[in-house]
């Protein structure tokens, strides 16, 4: 039988657990395995005197040890594959580690190299970890609670693997998402690695290249398509409510309107959200708000267009639109700013198959019946650039250089300084490598990217590009919701997230025109987001908390800190 394995702070400020494992059941328990720092206490009172090495080691020595392993990789895939195997043996040690160098290990455990490991999941499988839920085993969901490794859930991050980053459907292997997304929970908001459930919905492929390989590991099948898909994910739904009660569930790399539909369907019934449509969007419109204060502009003095139309291009749309409505615009007018391109050009009304969550942005003919070059009617990127004054383009496409010399010319002829996002993952799918914007620009471009981008020097003076990361988002959402005992998640936390996300850079980041602020300062912005997010779910009347706390003083004490705790004897 499973227990919670979430440390208690004692009033000296120190980690206490209690444990109901023994002997080698300690030492191969990633949650509470210490490797070399056993105190004697602890192995008199478990029983692992002799089972480890004499000398007793501390963190900071096992850290030397780690680092020196790590960095004796030769490829980012197989540091992604030391660090995974690290986790899978003490979890402390590897988010210690994780945080002492999120800077260099963030684009490790995530962005871009995760896409690698996401191809490669059968070929470079080594443990188990979460769920995999099927149609044949969604009813024995209650058993399988019973088998994990801690009682107390908290977050559960669920995929369907159908549009894995820029790579699309990848069957099983989209596992590796969910496990590298909670791993951003507790580096960034303090989520106790224990209350973290990753879940892979396996519903089939459609990948025929998997679907070929002896080594994939999923269920060779077509996907579920239609009603047959609809009643596993309300089934799915309904054993998350029933057994996991007190959980957020994180819907992750659902193709186009599966993810719509999910996600708003299933809003009301348990405190959920889908991070590539609202977690996209609230990065993006933080960026944006970072922006206007460099301009000193409003978001209702541009114009948006989003170069890609999926699920995260959807998102975006829908954030920024809220975002002019909070600044006075009305609903109609807020969609008249935002135009959507997607692989058949402007998303107009009346256009054929359009899928619904498009509607609201489509363009009417009296916008678009006057677009004439050389006689021909013309709803391309370039030409919607020209025609509408388009100066915020966002790139979600994974078309590689989309984003040429012609589209930035046509953006700065609109306004010197434009805002040009290239967010499409890994980096070889970025529109473009912002840099070049940069130098293309004089750095007169406000950039930004969803992977990680070098500084270039312009004019003598250097310029960070801003990673559009959603790991500033979607950690402190949902430490945040939790906390607040928030029964959903409404549009109003995710714009108050976006707006702690902003007021998150520093002037003097906005000084050097970069947008977002640095990687290693995720643990306070998730913070700051939480925070917001928590007074906004009271605000809206959605939250379950005692009048009068103090949700900073509150919110800070739940963050954990990866340091041992100590262990005491469990009752029975």
């Amino acid at each position: 039988m499973n227990i919670t394995y979430k440390p208690r702070l004692s009033p000296n400020g120190e980690y206490t657990v209690e444990v109901d494992k023994y002997g080698q059941e300690i030492i191969h328990n990633p949650l509470l395995n210490k490797g070399t720092a056993f105190s004697i206490h602890e192995q008199e009172e478990f029983g692992l005197i002799g089972l480890l090495p004499p000398h007793i080691s501390t963190l900071g020595e096992q850290l030397t040890r780690t680092m020196e392993s790590y960095h004796a990789c030769s490829s980012n895939i197989s540091k992604y594959i030391y660090l995974r195997s690290l986790q899978d043996r003490n979890e402390t040690l590897f988010y210690a580690m994780l945080r002492q160098n999120i800077r260099e290990m963030l684009p490790i455990v995530y962005t871009p190299t995760v896409g690698e490991a996401v191809e490669k999941h059968g070929h470079i499988y080594r443990n188990a970890r979460g769920l995999f839920i099927t149609p044949d085993n969604v009813f024995n969901m209650g058993e399988m609670a019973k088998h994990l490794p801690s009682a107390n859930i908290e977050i559960i991050v669920a995929t369907d693997s159908q549009a894995i980053l820029g790579i699309g459907d990848q069957g099983v292997g989209g596992m590796a998402i969910p496990i590298g997304k909670l791993s951003l929970y507790t580096v960034a908001a303090g989520i106790h690695p224990s209350a973290c459930l990753p879940v892979c919905l396996d519903v089939g492929t459609d990948n025929r290249t998997l679907l070929a390989d002896p080594l994939y590991l999923g269920r060779r099948h077509w996907r579920l398509t239609g009603n047959e898909y609809a009643v596993f994910i309300e089934n799915f739904v309904e054993q998350v409510k029933k057994h996991f009660p007190n959980a957020v569930l994180q819907w992750e790399d659902f193709a186009k309107q599966n993810a719509f539909t999910n996600m708003d369907k299933y809003r009301d019934a348990l405190p959920s959200f889908n991070d590539d449509v609202q977690g996209t969007g609230a990065v993006v419109l933080g960026g944006i708000l970072g922006a206007m204060k460099i301009k000193r502009k409003t978001l209702r003095d541009h114009r948006y267009l989003i170069y890609g139309a999926g699920a995260a291009g959807g998102g975006i749309a829908r954030q920024i639109r809220d975002g002019l409505k909070n600044a006075g615009l009305s609903h109609e007018e807020a969609c008249g700013h935002v135009f959507m391109v997607d692989s058949a050009g402007l998303v107009t009304e009346g256009r054929e198959g359009l899928e619904e969550y498009k509607k609201e942005f489509a363009k009417p003919e009296r916008i678009t019946g006057g677009w004439v070059r050389d006689n021909v009617y013309e709803l391309t990127m370039a030409e919607t650039i020209r025609h509408a004054k388009i100066n915020v383009l966002i790139g979600v496409s994974g078309q590689t250089g989309a984003f040429n010399e012609q589209i930035i010319n046509l953006m700065t002829a609109n306004d010197p300084e434009p805002l040009i996002f290239t967010l499409s993952n890994p980096t070889s799918k970025s529109e473009t490598d912002p840099r070049k914007v940069l130098q293309q620009t004089n750095g007169r471009a406000i950039v930004a990217s969803g992977s990680p981008f070098g500084s270039v020097t312009v004019n003598g003076r250097e310029i960070e590009v801003g990673q559009g990361n959603n790991a500033f988002i979607f950690p402190g959402l949902g430490l945040g919701t939790l906390v607040a005992k928030a029964r959903k998640i409404t549009d109003g936390m995710m714009t108050a997230a976006a707006h702690a996300l902003a007021a998150s850079v520093t002037e003097e980041r906005l000084a050097s025109r970069t947008i977002y602020p640095p990687v290693q300062d995720i643990f306070e912005v998730s913070h700051k987001v939480a925070v917001a997010v928590y007074k906004q779910a009271v605000a809206d009347g959605v939250a379950e908390v005692a009048h009068g706390s103090d949700p900073e003083k509150v919110i800070r004490g739940l963050m954990w800190l990866p340091a041992y705790a100590n262990y005491t004897r469990a009752k029975k």
